[in-house]
This record gives structure tokens, sequence and C-alpha cells, in this order.
């Protein structure tokens, strides 16, 4: 896999070079010290993964990855050390199409590097991600009834582009709603708390972490924080479970959709949002023919159109929209369903 390294840091660059190279299978193909010479060179000298950094002189790595997927698009993870204090740029960054963000690896007196293998970790994701996966072959499990007034549930799945996506979706929603909504997004575990904040001053919604053992509630919309799989689980509360352990990500969208799908009498939607790779295609089906209103983003509005495309292909979107009709159409579907 061949590498572009975006930072105006000299040690870090240096540090990400000795981390690219001593990846199996990984070249350091090119630097960058800022974005605008990032966007030339990602379109001079095309790579399957730049490590962007945000600040940066000239031009920031949030514009730097808007032009680049828009003009060479390739899988980006963000990889800064200034990620705690400016959040809002890694949410930004992730919807224009960054798939992660990770701490810089840092340079220690001993020559080791701190942080290196996280790094390789999010790296040996986009590996996968990028050889396009078989569908997973994801346990049935058991299934299990719904609870009496249990409300209706609207799960949204999302990956490469996602947090614009859900944010545009949840400002659709009512003040006042009858459904429980559960996001799966693809992001690392230290972000989700902050993912949740971003969400919340965007659409002028209560978005929280989800927590171990909370129950579906009408109104409440939860977010998964890893660092395993969310599902519902027994007694129809949230649970986090390590399987399935092969998956590429934690959270896997498929693994909750799954987990919907086994409740029998629950009701709702399932929503597939842009996104690399096909997490949740497979989950989405079995949504489906578990009597739920399935919805995929259309081509044109995704930034990635490799989860939904997926769900495409296999039958499981009832609907392919654009993202503007999404929210709408699952409204519409939550007062089909009450009473």
């Amino acid at each position: 896999m061949r590498i572009g390294i975006v930072n105006d840091v000299m040690m870090a660059t240096a540090a990400l070079r000795r981390v690219v190279t001593a990846t199996p299978g990984c070249t350091a193909a090119w630097t960058a010290a800022n974005g605008a010479d990032a966007v030339q060179k990602a379109a001079a000298d095309p790579v399957d993964l730049i490590l962007m950094d945000l600040i940066m002189p000239v031009m920031d790595g949030v514009e730097a990855t808007r032009r680049i997927m828009k003009e060479s698009p390739c899988a980006i993870l963000v990889v800064t050390s200034t990620v705690t204090g400016h959040l809002d740029m890694v949410y930004d960054a992730m919807s224009h199409g960054a798939l992660d963000a990770i701490q810089t690896p840092v340079l220690g007196l001993s020559g080791a590097i701190d942080g290196a293998r996280p790094l390789q970790d999010k790296i040996a994701i986009v590996g996968k991600l990028l050889r396009k996966p078989a569908p997973s072959a994801v346990s049935q499990g058991v299934a299990q009834a719904a609870l009496p007034g249990e409300p209706p549930l609207i799960a949204i799945g999302a990956s490469t582009g996602g947090p614009h996506a859900v944010s545009e979706i949840l400002q659709a929603f009512p003040a006042v709603f009858a459904a429980s909504v559960v996001i799966v997004q693809h992001v690392d575990e230290h972000f989700a708390a902050g993912l949740a904040e971003w969400l919340t001053r965007r659409c002028n919604r209560a978005v929280r972490p989800a927590v171990e053992g909370d129950r579906l509630s009408a109104g409440q919309i939860v977010i998964a924080a890893g660092p395993e799989h969310l599902v519902i689980g027994p007694g129809g509360r949230l649970s986090y479970t390590p399987e399935p352990r092969d998956s590429s990500y934690k959270p896997s969208v498929d693994a909750f959709f799954r987990s919907a799908a086994r409740r029998r009498g629950l009701r709702g939607c399932g929503v597939l949002l842009t996104g690399m790779g096909r997490d949740g295609a497979e989950g989405l089906l079995a949504m489906r023919k578990a009597g739920f209103h399935t919805i995929a983003q259309d081509r044109q509005t995704s930034v990635v159109w490799g989860m939904p495309k997926a769900a495409a292909e296999n039958g499981a979107a009832a609907d392919v929209l654009a993202l503007p009709a999404i929210g709408p159409r699952a409204v519409a579907v939550i007062k089909e369903l009450s009473p």
C-alpha cells in the first residue's frame, strides 16, 4: 500500500515515515508540508492512503481533505497531535471523507515511537477495506421477542462522510419523536463522545454515547461508542460485545443491524449511509427480511458509494434515496407505525 504523509512538523513526518516503512506491505510514497502541497501531490501521484494532519500553514487538513476527495479521491486518515483541541476539525474532515482520526505517534528520547501500534492497526483496517472483502459471515444469533410498548427503531449506519450525512438526517426529525434512534458510525472509540457533542451542536438534538444497559427509548438518540460492537441484547438492552472478532471495523454496522433484525416484533427503519467497504449491507438485508423499512443513500450524494451500493446490489434497500430525502422518509415510516 502506497501512503502519502501530510504534516508540517519535520519530527512528526519522520516518525510517521518510520511507522509506515515498518508496516508490512506499506511504503511512504511522498510527504507534503501543507494541505495545498498535498492536494497537488495527490493529483500528480495518486496513493492508496493519506495520513493527514489538521493544523498546517497555507491550507489546513479539513480543506485539503475536501479538495482531495473531490479531485483525486483516496482513503484519508486524520493523524494529528491536535486532535483533542480541535475536535470540530476532526469531524469536519470526516464529513468531507476522512475515514477516522488518531493521535500522531511521538518519537521518544530512546528512539522508540510511542503510538506506532495503534496507527499500524488503523492502516491495516484501511488495507482490508481497499481489498473489498467478501460479505461478513456474522452469526445470526438467537431471535428474541420485543417487549410490549418498545418504541420503533431507526438504526443508522455510516462510515466515510458519515458525520455530515447523519447530521442532515437528524435535523429532519421532529422535536418530539416516537422512535428510538441508534447510530453506528465508523469512528475510533476515543472520538465517539466528541462526535456525539458535535452532532448535538449541529442538529440541536441531544445525542449521547450509548451506555451498556441502555433501553430503546422514544426520542432518545445514541451513538455506538466502542471499543466493541453495539448490539441489542437480552431484554432489549443495548450491549457491547467483541463478536464478531474478525470484523474490519468496531463498531460494526452489520452487528447492530443483525441484532435489530433478530428482535421479533420490533419495527422501524434501517438506514445505510455513505462509506467505504460493505459493512451494513448484509445486516440491512436481514432487517428488511424481518419487516423493517430499509433505505440506502444514493451514489450522487454519497462521499463514497461503497456500503450503500452493496445494499442496493444485494436487495437490502427498499429505497435508494438522495441524502435530503432520507430523513423525511424515515419520519414518514415512523408515523405509519405509530398508533
